[in-house]
């Protein structure tokens, strides 16, 4: 075998341990889990998620203060600039204080719905945070896989350039010789500069890869190592289906949002019902030594005792509804219309999610068979290869057969990369579309895992005015000091 031929196959070795270093994981520093922990505790969406599901919980005690006793107290300071004509006795000032207890006793089911309809709510929400983490989730492994496949192209990409300039160099010896014709060293040229125009494309697509995973997880990518294998996949369509039916967090919530509806048409009908309410109410005024007799009334003067007065009273109020202008019947009438609206809501997210679980399962399918399809078409053009090249050294085969062979063998592996990244992120969309693409699914890398009932049993029964919470803080975390994303690949085994 000639020097030329030792070079070929030492550049086809070195392909190859690219390809296997990228997809099969040297030394690295993150993991998948690690990734998907960072992006748990630090991504907006996500933290943004939560402190919205907060805000949700607080309408339970919201709808409960309706159904509390109120109570108040008013001061006023009067200052007499004018006295009426006839008005001798009135006092020049006086300052009076009044104290009022209000007591709901029946509000015709409104309050006990309304409290039902915001505990259902908080249930729907709870649901719409579990659908969010499963969607950050998803975009996370994406964009990991993304990394690690990008990551292997532009591999793959630098070590084509290198064989196509061992090429370029090893064909201008043969024509400087008169081997081989100037047709021979163009085409040459042609495919290098062809290569090196993929090697830009691939790196351009690696920097977005990485800047993408910076803007989910919160840290730029370091070492990726090769993703654990996904646990619980379906054995059928049919079974994946009978599981997203029952887990799948968007029917969840899509069912609770249709039973609140239920329960705001009856806080609609509350409006045409009696109410009945308890009052207290306690009064004091002082007429700062104002209050006096007219000269000559014959009257004894106003004693500093007689300067104030007081009042309470207590009772109750019967309301009973007789005419409203036809408004508690439009609003029962739009409660019971927004009621049927969520019934065909529930139908359409199962539709939805039936689709997507079908989709995902046959795209994790059609990957998988397309991982051995693409094996089979890498072992067949290296194969070609090599022997193209043989034939090439006793004159049967043209530079550019060698050149065709070459390319043809690194679209196999580029695309057997692709069909491995889209396998595991098919698998992984499945797993979503099932309810299992959770933290509590996945094992993360994070010690106490956000639990959104604490937050709903602390506040649920809160009553007092000054329970305040401290104010909030930032949880997610920013990107703007994380240096630009270049197109090196940092794996030591990955380096020529």
């Amino acid at each position: 075998m000639t020097a030329r031929h030792r070079v070929f196959r030492r550049s086809a070795v070195t392909v190859l341990l690219l390809l296997s270093s990228s997809l099969g994981g040297a030394v690295s520093a993150e993991t998948l889990q690690g990734a998907l922990a960072k992006a748990y505790r630090h991504n907006p969406t996500l933290t943004g998620a939560r402190a919205g599901q907060r805000a949700t919980d607080e309408n339970v005690p919201i709808q409960k203060a309706a159904g509390r006793p109120s109570a108040n107290v008013e001061g006023q300071y009067q200052e007499q600039l004018v006295k009426p004509t006839r008005a001798f006795l009135a006092p020049d000032r006086q300052a009076n204080g009044t104290a009022t207890i209000n007591v709901p006793i029946y509000q015709g089911g409104a309050v006990r719905n309304g409290v039902k309809a915001a505990k259902v709510r908080s249930e729907a929400s709870r649901a719409d945070l579990r659908g969010t983490e499963a969607s950050i989730f998803s975009q996370v492994v994406a964009a990991y896989m993304d990394v690690i496949r990008d990551g292997a192209i532009v591999s793959l990409n630098r070590a084509n350039v290198n064989v196509l300039e061992v090429n370029l160099q090893a064909t201008n010896d043969r024509f400087e010789v008169g081997d081989l014709t100037r047709t021979d060293v163009a085409q040459s040229q042609s495919r290098l500069a062809l290569a090196r125009s993929d090697l830009q494309t691939a790196e351009a697509n690696l920097i977005a890869s990485r800047e993408n995973y910076v803007a989910l997880v919160g840290t730029p990518p370091d070492d990726l190592q090769p993703p654990p294998a996904l646990p619980g996949l379906p054995a059928s369509p049919e079974l994946a289906v009978q599981t997203a039916l029952t887990d799948n967090p968007d029917i969840l919530s899509a069912k609770k949002r249709r039973e609140a509806a239920r329960y705001d048409v009856r806080v609609a009908k509350a409006g045409v019902l009696p109410t009945v309410s308890g009052f207290a109410q306690g009064s004091y005024t002082h007429f700062l030594g104002s209050l006096r007799t007219s000269p000559g009334a014959g009257l004894p003067d106003v004693q500093d005792d007689e300067q104030s007065n007081k009042q309470a009273v207590a009772g109750a109020t019967l309301t009973i509804p007789l005419y409203q202008g036809g408004r508690p019947a439009a609003q029962v009438r739009q409660s019971q219309a927004r009621e049927s609206q969520a019934m065909e809501q529930e139908i359409e997210v199962e539709r939805g999610v039936i689709a997507q679980t079908r989709s995902a399962y046959a795209s994790w399918q059609a990957s998988l068979q397309t991982i051995q399809s693409n094996q089979t078409a890498v072992e067949a053009a290296n194969l070609s290869l090599e022997g193209v090249r043989a034939e090439n050294s006793v004159g049967s085969r043209t530079i550019l057969d060698i050149l065709n062979a070459e390319q043809e063998a690194v679209n196999a592996k580029v695309q057997l990369v692709a069909a491995r990244r889209n396998a595991y992120v098919a698998g992984f969309s499945l797993l979503a579309a099932m309810g299992h693409a959770e933290a509590d699914d996945l094992n993360l890398e994070n010690g106490t895992l956000y639990d959104p009932m604490v937050n709903y049993e602390r506040v649920k029964g809160k009553w007092f005015d000054w329970d305040f919470d401290p104010a909030p803080q930032l949880q997610s975390t920013r990107t703007v000091d994380t240096p630009p994303q270049n197109a090196n690949v940092n794996s030591a085994l990955a380096q020529p």
